[in-house]
């Protein structure tokens, strides 16, 4: 098991500012960011239709 700084495991979920809520932070981040991109290939976007940035 991978520890952190603070001697707690890396991958525990825990409240605050600490290591782990960093790191769960950039994975949720990423997901969602995957989420989207998926989202707008299948043709829902709404960022596109927004700033009408491909024609129709």
């Amino acid at each position: 098991v991978a520890k952190a700084y603070n001697g707690v495991d890396r991958n525990a979920f825990v409240f605050g500012l600490n290591p782990q809520a960093e790191l769960w932070n950039g994975r949720l981040a990423a997901i969602g960011f995957l989420a989207y991109l998926l989202w707008d290939l299948a043709g829902y976007s709404v960022l596109r239709d927004v700033l009408h940035l491909i024609g129709y």
